[in-house]
């Protein structure tokens, strides 16, 4: 996604979303130091003891599925200009792009509830690290994102403040970790697990998270008044430069349109509209582009939002985001106090099930999926396909033991980062760009046709 993570080392171990972080209690890792052996031979039946990982063994189908939405990520990067149906949905609805960011939250929550799935010695020290955590995000978020590097085909850099890009992928992901550390490190109950009932009351102030969250997006978004307003588009003339001013009328209340909503409202006014990306998702609706899915000319009578900013990533709809953390996170806690194979699955299938229907019907009412605004439908169905997707993987890898088939996931899995860094970045083609022979267009890039 070009929207949607320097080779910082560093990073790896710190960042919830590739790998389980470390508590504040030394051995609390939970990372594997071997691969779990003789689980091919295991059914998921009452006349077999499932095998069960030790806590210094890694669930290896949670590096499988982070290394599937890598490449995944990847593949929508590269492919999804040519192919719209894999491509970016202009506004409402949802395409197999528009699952990528959601698997890497549900992948964060899921990582968390390992990180932290004792009680803490020192709570104060933890909610220090995971704000260290969390910011060092956002630094390497708006380093990557924030308009530094200018991209293929460009080797110059540098970002005028005024107009650096805030808001990103990664910072979605910082605020969203840092929710679902703080609820684990501050709100978790004291009770021993013996039922699903019993872990629902252990984390029930998580569920009262959740659900203020989604109430102040819902008010948010339907309740708040919508102005008019204004942006700049510059135009080039002979050489010379001049800015137009374009006003967007609106004057409503609950519009979930492009140009007219609650969450691009509040970005403009909290970050400033040159803070905002620049590059909207909606030019390519068929009201701004002739060439609809794809990005094209203005086609006659389009409306004045059209060449607006918009950042699909912004303040009300990552906070939103966070839910889906959340649902992770509740899917870890099953892995954490449940080591039967058929209840975990039985249990994950279930909520999976329910959160898609109720996603459906959300959109059937006319609360649409919708991944701009990240609607609450769109975290439903999203989240849904999530718990069904892992538990598939963790059916077919940690339960009946194919591994061999999974290794090159696994490991994309393991060096998320770093491929996300330098492949999905394109920070690895930069630096081949940069050696050159004579002139820039004159590299190996341009010789094998990438960046022409």
């Amino acid at each position: 996604m070009n929207e949607d993570r320097f080779g910082f080392s560093l990073m790896r171990t710190e960042l919830a979303m590739y790998e389980p972080i470390k508590s504040t209690d030394e051995g609390d890792q939970w990372r594997e130091k071997k691969d779990i052996e003789s689980a091919s031979s295991l059914q998921i039946s009452s006349h077999h003891r499932p095998y069960l990982p030790s806590d210094k063994e890694r669930l290896v189908s949670l590096d499988v599925f982070r290394g599937l939405t890598v490449a995944l990520m990847i593949l929508v990067d590269d492919v999804g200009g040519i192919f719209p149906a894999i491509n970016h949905s202009p506004w409402d609805g949802v395409t197999l792009a528009d699952f990528v960011m959601p698997f890497f939250l549900f992948i964060v929550g899921v990582s968390l509830a390992f990180a932290y799935k004792v009680n803490l010695s020192c709570k104060y020290a933890a909610t220090r690290k995971a704000l260290l955590r969390s910011f060092k995000l956002l630094s390497l978020g708006l380093f990557l994102q924030g308009g530094f590097i200018h991209g293929l085909n460009n080797l110059t850099y540098g970002i005028d403040i005024e107009k650096i890009r805030v808001m990103g992928i990664l910072q979605r992901i910082a605020i969203a970790y840092l929710v679902a550390a703080l609820c684990e490190i501050w709100f978790k109950g004291n009770h021993n697990v013996t039922s699903e009932l019993s872990m629902i009351k252990k984390y029930k102030f998580h569920w009262v998270v959740a659900f203020v969250i989604t109430t102040t997006y819902l008010f948010m978004l339907y309740g708040l008044y919508v102005p008019d307003w204004e942006y700049q588009i510059s135009t080039q003339d002979q050489g010379s430069t001049t800015f137009l001013n374009v006003k967007v009328k609106c004057g409503v209340r609950g519009n979930t349109g492009p140009g007219c909503n609650a969450v691009g409202m509040l970005d403009r006014m909290l970050l400033g509209i040159h803070h905002l990306y620049r590059k909207p998702v909606y030019a390519r609706t068929k009201q701004c582009s002739i060439y609809s899915p794809h990005n094209g000319p203005l086609p006659p009578g389009a409306p004045s939002w059209c060449q607006a900013p918009f950042d699909p990533e912004g303040v009300l709809s990552s906070l939103m985001a966070t839910v889906t953390c959340l649902v992770g996170l509740h899917y870890g806690h099953i892995i954490i106090h449940f080591k039967d194979h058929k209840r975990r699955l039985n249990q994950w299938i279930l909520r999976s099930f329910c959160l898609v229907m109720l996603g459906l019907a959300l959109d059937l009412f006319g609360m649409h999926l919708n991944k701009p605004l990240y609607t609450l439908s769109y975290v439903c169905v999203t989240a849904g396909a999530s718990g069904f997707l892992f538990s598939t993987i963790y059916l077919m890898v940690d339960v009946y033991g194919y591994k061999r088939a999974s290794l090159v996931l696994q490991w994309m899995g393991i060096h998320a980062l770093p491929i996300y860094v330098l492949v999905a970045c394109n920070l690895v083609f930069l630096i081949i760009h940069g050696f050159y022979w004579k002139k820039p267009t004159n590299n190996l890039l341009h010789l094998i046709g990438i960046g022409k």
